[in-house]
């Protein structure tokens, strides 16, 4: 394995800085042009292509993405040659490779995983999908990357130790599975925004959201498809953040919690809606559940914090109500003591 060295600048760079980018490898302007138009409203993805395969390793190391989305099939190179080559140099060693097939052949995704790709998708595939691999496959490595420099800076100085710390606890905060904040960071961050609420005497509000009958889609589709489902809605939700405050992350197996800082139950109400909405239109198959697709069921509660209350109570009701929503039928939004509210009842309030 070799270790990727970054520059020792004189002030100290947070390692959260890494930015995903994207590097596309296919002699096909209409599939660089589709690809390109997919990632074309994330500002946070960098995208660049090369469409002459000879140019590719040169333009890998002068770049350095966090992923490489590789075709097999080029005018006078191999593909799995190519991959070969990335995985033989130093500089591109580790970084992800999926591969973009125009073919479904299980003998070629063998081969391919065989010489160091990561992942394998047939061109062109869904926009979502591609992108939660984009991302899946970019925050894994961009983890290396920020863990490999917070220990270059630990080695560097003792006087550097507290900040490295700090930037090593934030890459423990993440799921690994969907990038988003993990079940310690939802428990920091509940305690800090209660405390914060006490003080202010704002509202807090909770969401705790649940895939209906996700065991039977993983029995269905097995754990791999699960995965790819749990990745897709973890990307809804983050979606539908208002505010940088604003914090979603996975609570245990196929729950979400999101916690909504100074947030009312109206707007509470209006992002819980636009979550299950937007979660049943991905229309993704779940044929031995009741409506016959994925979809999710919300518990909502919201509070002023106070000295009388805490916030295990505010996880208390929230999770009531999403029991009711179970209870009522799911793939529905229950709000606090008030029972069900749907589409129209939130927009007469």
């Amino acid at each position: 394995m070799s270790e990727v060295t970054l520059p020792i600048t004189a002030d100290y760079q947070a390692v959260t800085q890494f930015k995903v980018r994207v590097l596309l490898v296919d002699d096909q302007l209409i599939i660089v042009e589709a690809v390109r138009r997919m990632l074309s409203d994330h500002a946070d993805i960098e995208f660049h292509y090369v469409t002459d395969p000879a140019a590719a390793i040169a333009t890998a190391r002068q770049l350095q993405p966090t992923v490489i989305l590789q075709d097999l099939v080029m005018p006078g190179v191999d593909g799995i040659n190519l991959i070969r080559a990335y995985r033989d140099d130093a500089s591109l060693a580790q970084v992800p490779v999926i591969v973009l097939s125009a073919r479904d052949n299980p003998q070629l995704k063998a081969n391919s995983f065989a010489v160091g790709a990561n992942d394998y998708v047939v061109k062109l595939p869904d926009r979502l999908e591609l992108l939660a691999r984009i991302r899946y496959h970019s925050a894994g490595y961009i983890s290396r990357l920020q863990r490999d420099e917070a220990f270059r800076f630990l080695r560097a100085s003792q006087k550097n130790l507290a900040d490295a710390n700090i930037e090593l606890q934030k890459l423990a905060a993440l799921d690994s599975l969907t990038g988003i904040a993990n079940r310690r960071r939802f428990d920091e961050v509940l305690r800090a925004e209660w405390q914060r609420g006490k003080r202010d005497k704002k509202p807090l509000s909770l969401l705790m959201c649940d895939i209906d009958c996700f065991k039977m889609y993983n029995d269905t589709f097995g754990h791999l498809a699960g995965d790819l489902c749990l990745k897709k809605v973890a990307a809804v939700l983050t979606e539908h953040l208002m505010r940088p405050a604003d914090v979603v992350a996975r609570y245990g197996g196929e729950e979400f919690a999101i916690v909504l800082p100074d947030t009312d139950e109206r707007g509470a109400l209006l992002i819980a809606s636009a979550c299950r909405s937007h979660i049943e239109q991905l229309a993704i198959d779940n044929p031995r559940a009741p409506n016959g697709v994925i979809s999710m069921s919300i518990g909502l509660a919201t509070i002023v914090p106070s000295h009388e209350g805490t916030a295990e109570g505010l996880i208390a009701m929230a999770d009531k109500a999403l029991y009711r929503a179970k209870h009522d039928g799911r793939n529905r939004i229950v709000a606090g003591p008030a029972g069900p509210h749907n589409d129209n009842q939130r927009e007469n309030r």
